[in-house]
């Protein structure tokens, strides 16, 4: 916030949802070149957390009793392999450990959003150096969100990622030309070559629309429903020392939000790609 402004509660929620940010440019007006630094750590600090929790069980599985850690892990894997196996009609082997590593790490990007929202950017702000008094006037210059997925630049390259990949699987499976007939040829047909050809640019259209509508609606999706719960976690903690009671029922029900999510963009993901690897 800026110096000497009254801490509000509109104020409390703005400085709650800015990123904190490094620019990469001097010039003012080349948003191109800003870093979402908090966005960018807390994601990779996520996933390689995700890739330690599974290397500890792949390390310690044995064919005995099994640990907690490998029970809860292979119950997961067992999970996400059972919905690729009933989900994804194509052969691919890369797969199963996209759609698990996109569950469990959009899982723990999500999980992030139960913390509560004053802990984590004040102890951020202490250790870059600002006193308690200008922490809680409002003062801080310190800005740091902790739930990557409230970020849209993150879930837009998220779904960029799954977009790169469908048309990654499209033009493999079908060719560069099945690719493009199946973009021009369907869904309306007709024997005529003259009304065929009449159909070519409709078809163009609603097939591109439905493409690009694919990568969106998963980023907005999962955007929408994480950015809605901070902002209610972020309301709660204005009231506070007596946020927690509130937190904690608030964070029950999120709990499944943040399960659900997940679930569903690793289900979307698995259907888009099936849909991409199979030959009409």
């Amino acid at each position: 916030m800026a110096a000497g402004e009254e801490l509000t509660l509109t104020g409390y929620i703005k400085h709650h949802l800015t990123n904190g940010q490094v620019r990469l440019t001097d010039d003012p007006n080349n948003w191109w070149m800003v870093l979402n630094v908090d966005t960018l750590a807390w994601s990779i600090g996520l996933g390689l957390v995700f890739l330690w929790i599974f290397k500890r069980a792949a390390n310690k599985a044995t064919i005995g009793v099994p640990g907690k850690l490998q029970c809860f892990v292979e119950m997961i894997v067992e999970f996400v392999d059972q919905n690729v196996k009933d989900t994804f009609h194509g052969r691919s082997k890369l797969i199963a450990p996209l759609a698990l590593t996109i569950f469990v790490w959009v899982f723990l990007m999500n999980l992030m959003d139960l913390i509560p929202v004053d802990f984590l950017p004040i102890a951020a702000s202490l250790i870059n150096g600002e006193s308690w008094d200008v922490i809680s006037s409002g003062q801080s210059h310190t800005y740091m969100k902790v739930v990557p997925t409230t970020d849209l630049n993150l879930t837009m390259a998220l779904g960029l990622g799954v977009f790169a990949l469908i048309i990654f699987y499209s033009i493999r499976v079908k060719g560069v030309m099945g690719f493009v007939k199946e973009l021009t040829l369907q869904p309306f047909s007709a024997k005529n070559p003259v009304v065929q050809a009449l159909f070519i640019p409709v078809n163009l259209l609603l097939e591109l629309v439905t493409l690009f509508a694919k990568p969106i609606s998963l980023a907005l999706r999962l955007f929408g429903n994480l950015y809605a719960g901070e902002l209610i976690f972020i309301l709660i903690g204005a009231i506070g020392l007596f946020q927690l009671p509130l937190h904690f029922v608030w964070a029950v029900f999120h709990i499944l939000v943040i399960v659900l999510q997940a679930f569903i963009f690793m289900m979307l993901t698995i259907v888009y790609l099936s849909m991409a690897s199979t030959d009409h």
